[in-house]
């Protein structure tokens, strides 16, 4: 077999399907599990933190901002949910590329997964840790200096550092030792994640219905007569997003949109993946549309958009009501949106890393179940380990351009697999069908470029290459020499399961 075959085989769709029918890990979840673990993901520090400043971009037509951010998003989510329904296997993105364009297109996928999954928790931890000082603050406990957020003391730039000083640099305690208490909770099981995830997601939905309810309360039309004050606007290719009008701020809401794609990489633990999955991911989508939508038409017609606060847009649109009730609701949906995204977000990352090694891309220990809770237990506690480093040292804003890259390629790669299968493989049996193929798919692709391009800074695409770079070293070291795409297998059920099954 030549070098090109072997880089780009494909594995055995109607094996991954039978694969699907085993029982390895613990089938707890619903539709409506994954609606609300697509919601873990989706809203939390994105609608919380990012509005504030894509008002200052766009002015009240922040709104349609957030309708083209959602539009891009949806046709990935349709192409998300016809994969999904043909392939109900954990592994998102990964799983999709290996079963169309081949291993080493697979293996950049589930590499680039790991920015969108795993470094997203660790920016979303740190929001936690800031909403939790803020809360101790008024209550007169102040965390000292040292300990209250990340930033590595760094010589050179951060994108190509000298010198690390760690002696001078300031540490996030409070968000790394949230995110291993966060994998502590989901090595226990996958039902215990989802029930605490579901609480988490009402929380915050709570406390955005109860914004909208007080905020028309202070609705004032005329705020809006100045409804576009930047227009479109533009962006500069590998500008890093910067920039004022429409265009620009649907470039900085729509990271409020990653997530919904979490529920695919929870195919295996879904009572009825091919139903279950589509439901999840398009239900997941449009409610987080509904709410972004209804938040923003509130906020910019209660406060003139000059005035809104950058940090905390929603508690200080609401101050004037002098409504303790309002101000707590909003300060525990903070707390229960940041909580769910990362908890949701760390479940996606463990699970794209137990299918990889599952098909000998990493090494077999990965994919190991734990006997009694059915969850890949030491897996989950090295992700959390290094998420938490994360979260101890690398700033927010760093942070969060190394996630949106990850989830843009990501994007792309799930647009192309439709339309690839549609037309090599229009057999197969798929219980839910994208609309307008390749029409969709194709603008899908053409959003995500022109997000990667125009909302991306050229460091952030020099630290991705580079540690593409790393992954490719590791990728032909093992994985491209261990796994066989023909015999894709699964891990063995530890016996005397059956009670948790």
């Amino acid at each position: 077999m030549s070098l090109a075959s072997r880089l780009f085989a494909t594995t055995n769709i109607e094996k991954l399907r039978a694969l699907s029918q085993q029982k390895i890990l613990r089938r707890a979840l619903t539709g409506k599990d994954l609606i609300a673990i697509g919601l873990g993901t989706m809203i939390g520090g994105g609608i919380f933190t990012t509005i504030g400043p894509g008002i200052l971009m766009a002015g009240p037509a922040i709104i349609i901002s957030y309708l083209l951010a959602g539009a891009a998003s949806l046709f990935a989510a349709l192409s998300y949910a016809e994969l999904g329904s043909m392939v109900p296997i954990a592994g998102s993105a990964y799983t999709y590329s290996y079963a169309t364009l081949g291993k080493l297109v697979a293996w950049i996928i589930g590499f680039a997964l790991l920015f969108e999954y795993g470094i997203s928790a660790a920016p979303v931890a740190q929001q936690f840790s800031g909403a939790i000082q803020a809360v101790l603050k008024d209550f007169g406990v102040t965390v000292p200096v040292w300990a209250q957020t990340s930033s590595l003391a760094i010589h050179g730039s951060w994108w190509i550092p000298t010198h690390w000083d760690f002696m001078h640099s300031q540490y996030d305690i409070i968000g790394a030792i949230f995110v291993l208490l966060l994998s502590m909770l989901l090595s226990i099981g996958i039902r215990e994640t989802a029930t605490t995830n579901n609480i988490f997601v009402v929380l915050k939905i709570g406390a955005l219905l109860i914004f909208i309810a007080f905020g028309v309360t202070l609705f004032h039309p005329a705020y809006l007569h100045d409804f576009a004050p930047k227009g479109w606007g533009y962006l500069k290719p590998f500008s890093g997003g910067g920039g004022f009008g429409i265009i620009p701020g649907a470039a900085l809401v729509f990271f409020s949109y990653i997530g919904f794609d979490t529920a695919t990489t929870t195919a295996e633990e879904t009572k009825n993946p091919a139903r279950d999955v589509p439901v999840g991911v398009i239900g997941a989508l449009a409610i987080g549309t509904v709410l972004y939508c209804a938040t923003a038409i509130v906020l910019v017609g209660a406060v003139p958009w000059q005035h809104v606060d950058q940090n905390a847009a929603l508690q200080a649109a609401l101050a004037p009501l002098h409504n303790w009730f309002a101000n707590i609701a909003i300060t525990v949906g903070v707390l229960a949106g940041t909580t769910s995204v990362a908890l949701a977000s760390l479940l996606g990352q463990t699970r794209i890393f137990y299918v990889m090694a599952r098909d000998k891309m990493l090494p077999p220990f990965v994919a190991q179940v734990h006997p009694r809770f059915k969850t890949p237990v030491l897996m989950t506690m090295i992700t959390g380990a290094a998420v938490a480093v994360l979260t101890l040292i690398v700033p927010l804003n760093q942070l969060l351009n190394l996630v949106n890259i990850g989830t843009l390629l990501a994007f792309m790669v799930v647009c192309a697999g439709v339309i690839y299968l549609r037309y090599k493989r229009p057999d197969i049996p798929r219980s839910f069908r994208s609309p307008f193929v390749p029409v969709f798919p194709m603008l899908g692709i053409l959003f995500s470029a022109f997000l990667a391009v125009f909302g991306l800074s050229p460091e952030t695409w020099i630290w991705f290459i580079g540690a593409l770079i790393v992954g490719l070293i590791i990728f032909f070291s093992y994985g491209f020499h261990k796994s066989n795409p023909d015999e894709v297998v699964p891990v063995l059920e530890p016996e005397g399961l059956e009670e948790y099954a």
